[in-house]
């Protein structure tokens, strides 16, 4: 099926085939042991938010984090638990992994940039402008204009998952190049985020595998999500070998469980000697999200647990992206959290609320939290 506007021919590509792989690896997480009561975070650097939406969050002169990546379109349903053409209507939002943690950091009160290209087209100019009025630098986008900016459909079954049908090919994002990047900007970053999505095609894998060179020779700290989208891939083979060829390059990793199967062709996800495989020695941080029930986490020197906030949800678009804004926001702040397990647990509480709390509204980028709301929530679970 393709879609045409303008010149511009998109191909519509469905996550079906993704949801059947990951059906198959799906493992009950009632398999863990029920977790000893949490005491509640401490969050010193955030104290003040919890008195004054206006205060300004602390931080020091480096503590910007610059996300790499795509832009994109989310046209989200009004009602869930219908297919696509059952829907009445949709509901138009900004999303995109990379350009979700980005402003999920600005709205906790961090520094944040976005690097990426989008259509010299309305929808394009008009995701600029919401990074920008979401206080994210957005000096690094490009704007093609014989591409358009990219679309996502996005279907949401009862419990709130979903499934996703993009239209690219190429679309803007796939088409930056490296003599388009804004070195500079990349340079002066704490921490450099981004995704496998960028590694699908050409010119974008090379500017992307450009872009993360520039950032570890200036001693950025490397963050992946790999954010498995398997039908933008040729070949599930393909997406394996792509997402783990610059795995050894990060210092931080965020991955799902479904994820985990998926890497590790069909093995236990819960089983922590299959999850130490993907440790590699230069790592500082894996993360584990596990939904509703929050995230693991494993350094050289300790592994554990942190429970999630219980919510209903509405549409979990963005949660995994809320969540890793939430720990880069903490980490932007103070790298030494790595090196505390106590004051890592506490910032990972702080990121699970934001996740938890990014579900409880429809679309990605809308439904991120304030840093406000996720302290006040976090009071409320200890009430």
């Amino acid at each position: 099926m393709a879609l045409h506007s303008g010149a511009v021919s998109f191909n519509c590509v469905s996550l079906n085939p993704q949801a059947s792989f990951l059906r198959q690896c799906s493992v009950k997480a009632s398999r863990f042991s029920s977790p000893s009561p949490l005491s509640f975070p401490r969050f010193r650097l955030q104290a003040k938010a919890v008195e004054s939406s206006n205060s300004p969050l602390e931080t020091d002169e480096n503590s910007l984090v610059v996300c790499f990546g795509e832009m994109l379109i989310d046209f989200v349903p009004t009602t869930s638990g219908l297919s696509l053409a059952e829907a009445p209507a949709f509901k138009k939002a900004p999303g995109g992994a990379p350009a979700n943690v980005a402003v999920g950091i600005a709205r906790l009160g961090g520094a944040s940039a976005f690097i990426g290209k989008v259509g010299e087209d309305e929808f394009g100019y008009m995701l600029a402008n919401i990074l920008k009025e979401n206080n994210v630098n957005n000096e690094g986008m490009r704007f093609d204009p014989g591409a358009r900016t990219a679309l996502a459909f996005v279907t949401l079954r009862k419990d709130g998952e979903r499934e996703f049908m993009f239209y690219r090919n190429p679309s803007a994002d796939m088409l930056l190049q490296e003599a388009e990047l804004d070195f500079e900007l990349i340079r002066k970053a704490k921490i450099f985020h981004y995704g496998s999505i960028s590694l699908i095609t050409e010119p974008c894998k090379s500017a992307h595998i450009a872009a993360a060179k520039a950032a570890k020779d200036a001693g950025v700290i490397l963050s992946y999500d790999p954010n498995l989208r398997l039908p933008l891939w040729p070949s599930a083979e393909s997406a394996r070998e792509g997402i783990l060829s610059i795995w050894n390059t990060a210092d931080i990793i965020k991955i799902s469980e479904e994820e985990i199967c998926f890497l590790t062709k069909g093995e236990d996800p819960y089983d922590d000697n299959v999850v130490r495989k993907l440790y590699h020695d230069n790592l500082k941080l894996l993360l584990v999200t596990e939904g509703p029930e929050g995230c693991r986490y494993y350094t050289k020197e300790f592994s554990g647990r942190v429970k999630g906030l219980k919510v209903e949800a509405v549409d979990t678009t963005g949660a995994g992206d809320a969540f890793v804004a939430g720990i880069l926001s903490q980490l932007a702040l103070d790298t030494s959290l790595l090196q505390n397990e106590d004051r890592l647990r506490d910032a990972l509480r702080f990121a699970n609320a934001c996740g938890g709390l990014t579900v409880m509204e429809r679309g990605a980028i809308p439904a991120l939290p304030t840093r406000e709301m996720v302290l006040n929530t976090l009071l409320k679970t200890v009430a």
